[in-house]
């Protein structure tokens, strides 16, 4: 089977290059504009002779559709996607300016190297290579790139999927971020985790209110009183262990790589043997509980006046099955004097680890790293998966990449000096095109 051409290697590197230079910043305000990247991207997928359709659900938020036919007409279709969006970036802390793109010492640097216009990128250069080389998959793709991934994906992969699910029509499976990357032990292994599962997402917004009064007297019905004490509750609570099939099949794998025998049902059986698999136990740590991290804090207007309402905001996340846990435990957190409420929430996923479609994403990353291991892991985070699961699409996490040892990937995603290297651009459009080829 032909390997993509020396053509989509540059192409690569360019693409992710300039999409870095397309400020796409998301603060979550709405005033993000990712039309210009949207142009970008439909005139490559236009130039490699598809026919891109642009969508607006916001002026400026563009979305990008396209799909290519595949040889086997009943075969289900595969939905490959990526956002355009990135999270803000203060030029002031970075070596280089987050949005120059620029390429030094075989580094692509800039917002969004790894999180995730590399992948856009890769898509991109392969969908070329194809049209160069005459190639048709076997499946119908669907290539989507998303507005607003990176806040409530209100105007991106939401929007798609419920004012236009018709552009989907026989998409059963979906690929996207932060999956197939290389994972350094620390001891010369090589593991590469392919997302098969997301956490859900509970956003929360904490409302306490009081007394209002003079900041000299006593005053029991405080509310910022009752707002800090939930809070202190929420911060300090350990949530129970509970293993999802996901993390079940990923600590197998892991355990058995190491020699370990994992004794799931021991007290501290999974404490025991994430600490036996040393740093590959980090890959799986933040998926084998629920989590509430309280993140924002907004009360009063003056130093002498005790405020009538405060309000904060926690980052929730909770596993696959685990949301009626999650909400009977808030309930019991906040107590009586303090309300929540989502203020954005989306379900968690899990899907299968003995798919053909998986098998075949393990084949193509071992094809080009036989030296790697690849075992299945859990998102602690979510992606536009969640979105495009409304519509039947079962979603895993696959953006290939072969990172050299002492690079900190998951690190960089949200992260200062965000930088991916030339030669992990290279080898994930050569993982992608043999996957995609042969799903």
């Amino acid at each position: 089977m032909a390997d993509v051409d020396e053509q989509a290697l540059d192409e690569v590197v360019t693409f992710t290059s300039d999409l870095i230079r397309i400020d796409t910043t998301n603060r979550g305000g709405g005033d993000c504009q990712e039309r210009p990247a949207a142009e970008y991207a439909a005139e490559r997928l236009a130039g490699a002779g598809l026919e891109p359709t642009l969508l607006e659900r916001t002026k400026g938020r563009t979305n990008v559709v396209a799909r290519i036919e595949g040889t086997d007409p009943s075969a289900d279709a595969l939905l490959v996607h990526g956002h355009l969006d990135v999270v803000p970036a203060q030029a002031e802390d970075w070596s280089v300016h987050p949005f120059s793109g620029e390429i030094r010492d075989g580094v692509v640097w800039g917002r969004g190297a790894v999180d995730m216009k590399n992948m856009d990128a890769m898509i991109l250069a392969v969908v070329r290579a194809w049209a160069r080389q005459g190639v048709r998959p076997r499946r119908d793709l669907v290539i989507a790139f998303t507005a607003d991934e990176e806040a409530s994906a209100e105007d991106g992969s939401g929007f798609l999927a419920d004012e236009h699910a018709g552009l989907f029509e026989g998409c059963t499976e979906g690929i996207s971020e932060s999956g197939a990357f290389t994972f350094h032990d620390g001891t010369g292994r090589q593991i590469y985790p392919i997302a098969a599962g997301e956490r859900g997402t509970g956003w929360l917004k904490l409302t306490a209110r009081g007394r209002a009064g003079h900041g000299s007297k006593v005053n029991h019905e405080n509310a910022v009183t009752r707002l800090a004490a939930a809070i202190t509750r929420i911060g300090e609570h350990e949530w129970p262990l509970r293993l999802t099939p996901t993390v079940r099949a990923a600590l197998t794998e892991l355990a058995a790589l190491y020699g370990i025998e994992p004794e799931f049902d021991a007290p501290d059986g999974i404490d025991g043997l994430l600490t036996k698999l040393g740093p590959a136990g980090k890959l799986v740590e933040p998926t084998v509980r629920n989590s509430a991290n309280p993140t924002m804090l907004d009360a009063g207007y003056k130093v002498n006046v005790i405020p009538g309402e405060a309000v904060a905001y926690v980052d929730g996340r909770y596993l696959p099955g685990g949301e009626d846990e999650f909400r009977t435990t808030l309930d019991r957190l906040t107590g009586p004097d303090v309300e929540w409420e989502f203020h954005h929430r989306e379900v968690a996923l899990q899907a299968p680890v003995d798919s053909l479609t998986y098998a075949q994403m393990r084949a193509a990353v071992e094809e080009f790293a036989p030296e790697g291991h690849v075992v299945p892991y859990c998102m602690s985070g979510g992606t536009d998966a969640k979105q495009f699961s409304r519509l039947g699409i079962t979603g895993y996490g696959f953006a290939p990449l072969k990172l050299p040892e002492g690079f900190d990937y998951q690190a960089l995603f949200h992260g200062v000096d965000e930088r991916v290297p030339v030669e992990a651009l290279h080898f994930g459009v050569r993982v992608l095109d043999r996957f995609l080829r042969t799903a």
